[in-house]
């Protein structure tokens, strides 16, 4: 009788613990801020997204493009992320007509020109722009390519149409990618 009584007692207690367990846990990773949030490595490029103020409008585009079930698989991706002014740089009424829903295709189009397959630090980045003699060309999920260059100490992405976006916070691991933070929203 008392064993039960114990045994249960330990397996409450662990229910109990389990949430104290798991905030433990996150507050041992290493974390990178985007947006005033914490992006923990534990969590895949969806949950750690849809925290950042600065990535609402990417992520509503996410939401109406019909991309968060991809986003949130095993992957492995990495994202080049623009931020919300990025996006309000658009010519006027870019980002309403993009979220039309008789403009998912392009929209897709778009947010998928922003992804690679893989899991790209800026090391492994940066290491293929030196051995392509100063830039690289990788193709992205869309199917068209991105050109990566080095600035001075400062990681830039090109698309097809000569815009240029600047790694404005890069690293930002996650359990299925990667992320990298731009200033501006590229177009395939």
């Amino acid at each position: 009788m008392k064993y039960t009584t114990v045994k249960a007692f330990a397996l409450a207690m662990g229910l109990m613990m389990s949430p104290a367990i798991a905030t433990q846990t996150f507050a041992q990773e290493k974390t990178v801020t985007v947006g005033g949030a914490p992006m923990y490595p534990s969590k895949n490029i969806v949950e750690n997204a849809v925290n950042s103020k600065d990535h609402t409008t990417l992520v509503a585009a996410v939401k109406a493009a019909g991309l968060v079930e991809t986003l949130q698989s095993a992957g492995p991706f990495t994202v080049f992320a623009p931020v919300n002014k990025a996006f309000s740089d658009l010519p006027a009424g870019t980002v309403e007509n993009l979220l039309k829903p008789e403009n998912k295709g392009t929209l897709s189009a778009v947010l998928t020109y922003h992804v690679v397959a893989g899991r790209l630090g800026s090391k492994e980045l940066m290491d293929k722009i030196t051995a392509g003699g100063g830039k690289t060309m990788l193709k992205t999920v869309q199917g068209e390519e991105l050109t990566f260059m080095m600035k001075g100490k400062d990681l830039w992405v090109m698309d097809t149409k000569g815009g240029k976006a600047k790694v404005t916070i890069k690293d930002v691991f996650q359990s299925n990618g990667v992320i990298h933070v731009i200033d501006k929203v590229l177009m395939p």
